[in-house]
């Protein structure tokens, strides 16, 4: 089995978490949506690009994120 690195999903921009959509173990699919960011009165889902298996959660709702900062690892 072909060893995968992580992908580390970030933040593109200066934002307030408003929602975690998955767990760690979940399984995605490219396209879920995994956080949904709000940043001046709108909201920007954070989509995973690839399928995998939410490893980390590093964020929670009201939570100040700032540009590159990592939401969520998938393995």
């Amino acid at each position: 089995m072909p060893v995968t690195k992580p992908q580390e999903i970030v933040s593109d921009l200066v934002a307030n978490v408003a929602q975690v959509q998955v767990t760690v173990g979940q399984q995605v699919e490219g396209g879920d949506e995994l956080v949904l960011l709000e940043s001046m009165k709108m909201e920007i889902p954070v989509v995973a690009e690839l399928p995998g298996t939410v490893s980390d959660v590093r964020v929670q709702p009201g939570d100040v994120v700032q540009e590159g900062d990592i939401l969520v690892i998938l393995t």
